[in-house]
């Protein structure tokens, strides 16, 4: 006698997490537009990279601009997280200024998707950044232990006393952004692979140098 038992369906897929879903639009979002800005980005192309319908970016963000918005929120919270991990109250003064150096460079080598937000969004004006409270409370920490450094270099007598933290922050960041902005630019201009890893090795080097022979009595 044939069994009438009947063999179970496969269970119907469970419903996607949706904070695994947002997750998956912000990581696309920030590919998407750190490759083609904010007036070239598409939704349609950062729902089908993330593998979602296109109506759920305007379910969690309302908007491309509420989604690009979210993007640079995510990137810069990540680099402020990697900022507090740093410790340097155990180091003498010259190297801890040197880690938080090559830490200000070696973040924009590994992170173009970053150096091409940043880029956007001052062409934009800031536009973004000047909506979003988030952005605006997220205080870099890397100021406070540029002071930090500074106060007691100054005070061991290795560094001199007439450079304050934001105009230093400033060059610092600035020497390394053009570097990694322009490389393309530079490499043709002046017929060598800027891009290469011994150019990075080099420049990183120089860059150190050059910001701590500055900071010398």
């Amino acid at each position: 006698m044939a069994s009438t038992h009947k063999v179970p369906e496969p269970a119907a897929p469970a419903k996607r997490d949706a904070a695994a879903t947002q997750e998956a639009l912000i990581a696309a979002a920030v590919n998407e537009f750190s490759r083609n800005g904010f007036a070239g980005a598409r939704v349609d192309e950062i729902a089908r990279v993330a593998g979602v319908n296109k109506q759920l970016v305007y379910h969690y963000f309302d908007s491309k601009q509420g989604l690009y918005l979210v993007a640079l929120e995510s990137v810069y919270a990540e680099i402020r997280e990697k900022e507090k991990s740093l410790s340097l109250d155990a180091l003498a003064p010259l190297e801890a200024m040197t880690q938080l150096i090559a830490f200000s460079f070696d973040y924009l080598a590994e992170h173009p998707e970053f150096l091409a937000l940043l880029t956007d969004e001052n062409r934009n004006q800031g536009a973004h950044i000047l909506e979003s409270e988030r952005l605006q409370k997220m205080h870099s920490p890397f100021i406070e232990m540029l002071e930090a450094t500074l106060e007691r270099g100054v005070a061991q007598g290795v560094f001199r006393a007439d450079y304050d933290a934001i105009n230093l922050y400033i060059s610092i960041a600035g020497i390394s952004y053009f570097f990694f902005s322009n490389n393309h630019t530079l490499s043709a201009i002046f017929g060598k692979p800027l891009g290469s890893r011994g150019a990075l090795v080099q420049r990183r080097r120089h860059v150190i140098e050059f910001a701590l022979n500055a900071l010398r009595p």
